[in-house]
């Protein structure tokens, strides 16, 4: 009970931060929306004859949430970094707090504040003429993956954010998960890319989970790569998870000697 208090307290501590950074709430939500903006309004007449019966906008509004996701857990390594530059972990370490809930109320807050996030982009999308035939099991389904994915890339953020020398360089690895976004099915069907880009767009891990998401908010069902995006999120979750306590390990362990 007592590690569930900590967690929670330290999940306020980091929540208190991001509201007072109007740098972060710039880059995690307004930067998503101007590009969700972007796309259906400047690049959606052409891109969206490629998408057949489904509205651009419906197709895209998974892949702008996951990249909303991305955007927000680099901050998370960013602040978890700074956190390791000041001292601010070590000087936690010597106060009657659970050691657990040191990197579990950063990996809390992180999560609750994407959601929040994806939703305000998925609001600008409903406003802008995202619809959707998806019921109620449908949404929890989506809301539970989407929960999932941010859980586990949060987890990653946590390790490098850790791992990495400077708060500077701490998200720097969203980069290259971005950069997973555009090459996948976010913006366009694979079948309009070259054949090398769409063999490595059709078996990359953004990409079952954005096509299960997109099933389950366009056609009310799970689709055939339920299992795959299931698979891929909790694999990551549980690797990033375990390397994350390691690298903790280390360094506590550095910091004692």
């Amino acid at each position: 009970m007592q590690a569930l208090k900590d967690t929670w307290t330290m999940t306020k501590r980091s929540l208190r931060h991001i509201v007072r950074s109007p740098d972060t709430i710039i880059t995690v939500v307004l930067t998503p929306i101007a590009l969700l903006l972007m796309f259906v309004y400047v690049l959606g007449g052409a891109l969206g004859q490629q998408t057949g019966s489904v509205n651009y906008v419906d197709f895209i509004t998974p892949g702008i949430i996951i990249l909303t996701v991305i955007s927000g857990i680099a901050y998370a390594a960013f602040r978890l970094n700074t956190d390791i530059q000041k001292g601010i972990i070590n000087r936690f370490r010597t106060m009657p707090v659970a050691p657990s809930s040191i990197l579990s109320g950063q990996a809390v807050s992180s999560t609750l504040s994407n959601l929040f996030s994806s939703l305000l982009v998925l609001a600008v999308a409903f406003a802008i003429g995202f619809r959707t035939d998806a019921g109620l099991g449908e949404w929890l389904l989506f809301a539970g993956l989407l929960t999932l994915f941010t859980l586990a890339t949060t987890w990653m953020a946590i390790y490098f954010g850790m791992k990495a020398k400077s708060a500077e360089g701490a998200g720097s690895f969203s980069y290259l998960l971005m950069l997973l976004i555009f090459l996948s099915p976010s913006f366009v069907p694979t079948d309009s890319m070259t054949p090398v880009l769409r063999g490595f767009a059709e078996n990359q891990p953004f990409t079952p989970i954005i096509e299960t998401m997109r099933s389950l908010l366009t056609t009310g069902t799970a689709g055939d790569k339920a299992w795959l995006a299931l698979a891929w999120c909790a694999g990551i979750l549980v690797v990033m998870y375990v390397l994350s306590i390691w690298q903790y390990k280390k360094k506590t362990t550095v910091a004692n000697s």
